[in-house]
Parts: structure tokens; C-alpha cells; sequence
């Protein structure tokens, strides 16, 4: 009997049974059994039962067992060996179904009651988190609405209003926040895409979820990559990091061409391979740079790469991970507590410009230069037109799409799940891009003189068609300014190169041209 480890132990129990009624089943009772049969059912019995504890999971023969684990085996972790019913709630002492899942709380790590499960235990992550913009989204919500006619800021996204019927842009961009763009928050469990899904609440970043179902209930103490990059995917933050970049979705656009039939897309999109981050490839982590001191609390400074390459920094202060050795300086990276020398800025360029320069603006290798956004709100139930827009980025928009422009199927109603409150409501978010590019590195000089990063973030065009077809708002512009541009930090980071004076001196010209512009 050959031991799949995937099985868990109810697989095992149920091939045990049926292994040894095959044994009963050629002989009538364990008297008339064969010695060899016999010598068969006692390594059975002995094998499964190693197996068994070998696996760390709970046991039991007895058809009338009770408790979680009869249905649910589970492995813990040592910190979080805990009863079933601690967390899930629930009745553990009986054998009905109905009765054990009274009062269950499915997803115990959800925002709505990680106080009372998660709280007791770790109060002060409980209560820092409440306000942090990981778990707010604020910061987003407020440059998008703000883009769109909003005067006054939301705490949080859970304050965005609900509109059916749109009665301006802005009510259309809240629309649109709570249907397409708010996919990745603690509320919500991801698209349905192998990378992509996740858990709610604490859980998104501390358990483990692999192909789009919870792998392990061991909860992790450093979360790695793997989570960070189930919301930081599809040309956002941190997929950079990884010298990811995605595909374009019209198919006529997309190089190197992919096939139409069904295939891997871990992401939902396939993504170009450029080059990583320097950091990335030396073995750093996302919580290297962003540990949860940071992301789990307000009001915490991000991380800057002075801290890390300044030595007049690194003489008055170290950091977490970053300790002095011999006349240098070491960082601690990962878990495992990698040792990495640490390069000092010693280069005469870093003094040129006397502080007023993002590093980025020499050191990024790339950066995401997508442009002209445009998204359509339909609630009409006409789809032919999207024949080369399936893939979409949106699990849901994407089998709505696969399915309605397939006549052999039946048709599904133009309607999307609100991500927050999780109600369907009418009409479908479809999205295009003018452009999408990564060769081109935007800089811009703020009033201060400071010089930085940009790129196209806030060039959306909103419109909205409803169900019968009749256009009430279109390709509405952003109200942003500076088309859309806005303070971006790409991940790409590496040697500054050959290309980084051209950079500058690019800018120059253009703040130049504006000067005499204004002049005439």
C-alpha cells in the first residue's frame, strides 16, 4: 500500500478501510484468513498506523469518533496548537454535522472578528493594524476619488459609497473602486487565479495558500513573497520587484503570442521576465526592506535607501537587520539571516545635486510607463465586441466574457460582486489601455526642486453605458493633472549605468521648454 503525502490522514483512513475489507472480502472472517493474508492485514495495520503518527495528524477508528478532526485533519504550528473551537467557534463534542458547525466562524482571522479571535493573543497587532494603510487602503481611495471631484478624504474604503446608478464621475470612480480595482484588501479573499487567491484578515499574510486553496493552517511568523505577491501583482508595486511585467490583455497585442486554449496563468495575465531588483536577486525579501512594525501600524515611516548606504546614517544609527563589521557594515537578510556586505555611496555624483534626487531617478532599470486607462461600466448585455479582450486581469470579468461570447452556453447576466459587502450588482467593469511600456523612466522637479520618479497612475477615462445600451457618461478624464503622472518608486533597482545622465538632461530640456513656454 503505496503512501501519497497529499492524501492527509482521512485519505489514509479511507484506503486503510477499504484495503483491509478487500482482506475480509476474500475470506469470510479473519479465521479463515491465510498466512499470508494475516502477515498482509498486520503490516497494514502497523504501516498506516506509523504513517499516521509519522504525519502528526489525529486518528480515530471508531465510526462514532467526535470532534474537528474526524473531518478536518489539520497540522498546526507550535505557537497555534490550539483547539479547533478556540478560533472557528463552533461544538467539538459532537459527531453531527449541523450541530458542530452551530455558531461556526468560517474565516476567524476576517476583519470583522480578528478582535475576537486573533485579540486575545496579540492585542497590540490587533489594534495597530485597524489604522494602517494596508488594511484601510486609504491612501488609494483618496487619490483616485479626489481625481474624480472629491473634496473631503474617506478614513477608510469601507466608506466609499454604493451606486447602482451613477449620478457623476465621481460616484462612477467609487463604483468602480468597490467592483474592479478593490480586489486585494483584507476583506476580500483575491481573484480566483492559482497566485492570486488568499485569505481575509491576518490570514492574507500568515497562512500559506497554494493554488487557490489553503494549504497549510501553520501560520507564518515572517510572511514571504509568495503572499506579499498575491495583492502586489499585474504591474503594481513589488511584481517590479521580481522584473515582472504584465502582458498587454488585447490578444492582438500581446508578445510573444499565447495560445487561446486553456492554459497556466498564475496570475491571470502572463507576465514579460526583465530584470529584478538587485536586492531581489541577492536573496532580499519584501519584509527586508517592509517589516510589519511598518506595514501593521499608522504613522510609520517607510523604509529609504540612505538607511542602508549612507555612512554618516549608518554611524549615528542602524537599523534592524544591519550590523557593523570590521570598518563595513553587514545586512541580515530573510529568516535564515543571510549576511550581505553592504555598498557605501562613495560615487561623486551623490553630492551633485545636494540631496534633491530620488535614488531612483539614476538606479531604476525600468519602470512601469502604462498609459491611457480606460475602463467602461456596462450593463448592457452585449459581448461579441470583447472577442479579444477576454483576459482581462479579472477572474470574474473574464468567464463572464469566456462564457457569454461562447453561444453554446448560457448566457450570464452583466453583473459584478460589490468586494466589500460581496452583493452582486448590475453592470460589468471592462478595462483597455492605450499603451503599455516600460522602456521610458519618467522624472519631474516638484516646487521644492526635488527631483523623482513618475509615471502614468491617474490617467483614467471613466464612462458607463446602462442596460439598454444608452451612454450617460463617456471616456470622463481624469481631473489629476499633469496627465495622470504621479511619485512612483520602482522596484528595479541596479547599477546606475549609462543611461541615468540622459535621464537628467531630458529633464532639463523639458523643464526648459516649459520655462519659455510660460515666458511667451
Amino acid at each position: 500500500m503505496k503512501y501519497n503525502k497529499s492524501l492527509g490522514s482521512r485519505g489514509l483512513r479511507v484506503i486503510f478501510f477499504k484495503h483491509i475489507g478487500n482482506l475480509f472480502n476474500s475470506s469470510k472472517s479473519t479465521h479463515h484468513l491465510s498466512n499470508a493474508n494475516r502477515i498482509t492485514l498486520t503490516l497494514s495495520l502497523m504501516g498506516v498506523a506509523l504513517l499516521l503518527i509519522s504525519s502528526g495528524e489525529a486518528f480515530s477508528a471508531s465510526v462514532n469518533a467526535k470532534g474537528c478532526i474526524v473531518c478536518h485533519a489539520v497540522r498546526l504550528d507550535r505557537n497555534h496548537s490550539l483547539a479547533c473551537t478556540t478560533c472557528h467557534r463552533g461544538n467539538d463534542s459532537t459527531g453531527e454535522k449541523s450541530e458542530a458547525h452551530a455558531n461556526l466562524i468560517a474565516q476567524p482571522a476576517h476583519p470583522e472578528a480578528m478582535a475576537a479571535t486573533c485579540g486575545p493573543c496579540h492585542p497590540r497587532q490587533v489594534d495597530g493594524i485597524g489604522a494602517a494603510s494596508h488594511f484601510t487602503l486609504k491612501n488609494l481611495v483618496n487619490l483616485v476619488r479626489r481625481a474624480f471631484g472629491a473634496t473631503t478624504d474617506l478614513q477608510s474604503m469601507v466608506e466609499i459609497p454604493e451606486s447602482d446608478s451613477p449620478r457623476d464621475a465621481l460616484a462612477l470612480a467609487d463604483d468602480l473602486l468597490r467592483r474592479r480595482c478593490l480586489r486585494c484588501h483584507l476583506y476580500y479573499k483575491g481573484d480566483d487565479y492559482p497566485a492570486v487567491t488568499h485569505g481575509t484578515g491576518c490570514a492574507a499574510c500568515h497562512l500559506e495558500f497554494q493554488n487557490g486553496r489553503l494549504a497549510s493552517h501553520a501560520f507564518l511568523a515572517a510572511p514571504g513573497d509568495r503572499q506579499c505577491l498575491s495583492c502586489h501583482y499585474g504591474n503594481r508595486v513589488g511584481f517590479d520587484f521580481h522584473g515582472r511585467f504584465e502582458h498587454d490583455l488585447n490578444v492582438e497585442y500581446r508578445t510573444p503570442y499565447t495560445t487561446k486554449d486553456e492554459h497556466f496563468r498564475p496570475f491571470g495575465v502572463e507576465y514579460h521576465e526583465l530584470a529584478a531588483d538587485i536586492h531581489q536577486q541577492r536573496g532580499l525579501v519584501c519584509i527586508d526592506c517592509h517589516p510589519g512594525s511598518q506595514l501593521m501600524a499608522a504613522g510609520k515611516p517607510g523604509p529609504s535607501c540612505a538607511d542602508c548606504h549612507d555612512a554618516d546614517l549608518l554611524d549615528k544609527n542602524l537599523p534592524d537587520r544591519v550590523r557593523k563589521s570590521g570598518p563595513g557594515y553587514i545586512f541580515l537578510a530573510g529568516t535564515e539571516r543571510k549576511q550581505h556586505t553592504l555598498p557605501i555611496m562613495t560615487d561623486p555624483a551623490h553630492a551633485t545635486h545636494g540631496g534633491k534626487i530620488s535614488c531612483q531617478v539614476c538606479h531604476a532599470q525600468w519602470s512601469f510607463a502604462d498609459s491611457g486607462k480606460h475602463l467602461l461600466r456596462s450593463d448592457y448585455d452585449e459581448f461579441d465586441q470583447w472577442d479579444r479582450l477576454t483576459t482581462q486581469g479579472s477572474s470574474e470579468v473574464t468567464k463572464l466574457l469566456e462564457n457569454n461570447i461562447d453561444f453554446s452556453k448560457n448566457e450570464i447576466i452583466p453583473a459584478m460582486k460589490d468586494k466589500i459587502y460581496f452583493r452582486d450588482r448590475p453592470g460589468v467593469w471592462y478595462k483597455g489601455y492605450g499603451m503599455r511600456r516600460w522602456e521610458t523612466i519618467f522624472l519631474e522637479k516638484n516646487e521644492k526642486g526635488e527631483i523623482s520618479v513618475v509615471r502614468p497612475l491617474l490617467d483614467y477615462f471613466l464612462s458607463w453605458q446602462d442596460g439598454n445600451g444608452l451612454v450617460h457618461i463617456d471616456s470622463h478624464p481624469s481631473e489629476a493633472g499633469n496627465n495622470g503622472l504621479h511619485r512612483y518608486t520602482p522596484h528595479t533597482t541596479g547599477k546606475a549605468g549609462l543611461f541615468y545622465r540622459q535621464r537628467l538632461e531630458n529633464l532639463h530640456f523639458a523643464e526648459a521648454a516649459k520655462e519659455n513656454k510660460q515666458g511667451d
